[in-house]
């Protein structure tokens, strides 16, 4: 039996003909997973989805983690990762952009970024369907990183470049501020959410995928903070900020992203390892329940900054 897809929009695969609630042959959890690695994007419509299916969907692709904060995950499923607008959480996700308020958005990102281990990749489901906005967007990097001139793709190669973990938006260096203004309830400080402190970590401009080998742009605009030495590299430190900013820039290019429209019986699974992704936010009072399952990280694509 061979999976039927169809090309998303730009980037990744819809996957047809799947039904979540029969058994997985072998063949078709290799068929999967062969599938996840050459897209990185993969979607299912119409499924008959409830918490036991995802995760037995989910650890195909992995042992599954769980997340360090019990405030967020279902007690019944401790596996599941609860994504939640509408609710009493919301007033600290809220904030103005250019005079629209919206809750819960979020800048391109690489999950666990900051820690210089990210997971492998999640599964999403929707549990209930906003009524306006709540997008999940994705930006293939690797593809990103093909369309790159040869000088840039050898320059590179000898680059590194540092995250820095910050609760407040406005201090991320990278993101597009224009127009924003935090809301009176925004996190201030690591602690007002109870993460810790993260150090800074570091990644190689370009990333060789641990288990495809494709190469991907490690560059990413939520906390990209500074290419490391860029003297090394002959780079003056505004020419590797003017370099950063080309590469931010880069990355949003539409052609690299696919924007999810949520439907009633949705699964989304993608490669953390090659694709970034955001969220466009809701209007406040608009409720939006996604259901997120994530797929462990073995591998050490950075390293954090201690003492240097």
């Amino acid at each position: 039996m061979s999976l039927n897809i169809k090309p998303l929009k730009n980037i990744g695969i819809e996957i047809l003909d799947f039904d979540i609630s029969q058994p997985f042959t072998d063949e078709v959890k290799e068929q999967l997973r062969a599938l996840w690695y050459e897209y990185g994007v993969l979607v299912f419509r119409n499924q008959d989805m409830n918490p036991e299916r995802q995760i037995e969907f989910s650890r195909i692709f992995g042992p599954l983690e769980l997340h360090p904060l019990k405030a967020t995950t279902s007690d019944k499923y401790p596996e599941l990762f609860e994504l939640e607008n509408g609710g009493d959480k919301d007033k600290h996700m809220t904030a103005l952009y250019k005079g629209e308020t919206v809750v819960g958005r979020l800048d391109w990102h690489i999950d666990l970024h900051y820690t210089g281990k990210p997971n492998h990749g999640a599964v999403l489901t929707s549990v209930e369907v906003a009524g306006e906005g709540g997008l999940t967007g994705f930006g293939d990097l690797a593809k990103a990183y093909e369309a790159l001139d040869d000088e840039t793709k050898a320059l590179l190669e000898n680059i590194e470049v540092a995250y820095a973990f910050s609760m407040q938006r406005r201090n991320m260096r990278y993101v597009d501020l224009e127009g924003y203004e935090p809301g009176p309830y925004s996190p201030k400080k690591p602690s007002d959410v109870r993460f810790p402190n993260f150090p800074e970590s570091v990644y190689p401009a370009v990333m060789t995928h641990p288990i495809s080998g494709m190469k991907v742009l490690g560059i990413v605009e939520q906390f990209l903070d500074r290419v490391v030495t860029p003297h090394k590299v002959g780079l003056s430190n505004d020419e590797s900020i003017d370099l950063l900013k080309r590469l931010v820039a880069h990355t949003r290019d539409p052609q690299f992203h696919y924007f999810h429209q949520w439907q009633v019986g949705d699964m989304v699974l993608w490669d953390n390892w090659r694709a970034m992704h955001c969220t466009t936010g809701t209007p406040p009072g608009v409720r939006r329940r996604i259901n997120r399952t994530t797929i462990e990280g073995k591998h050490t694509l950075g390293r954090i900054l201690l003492d240097e």
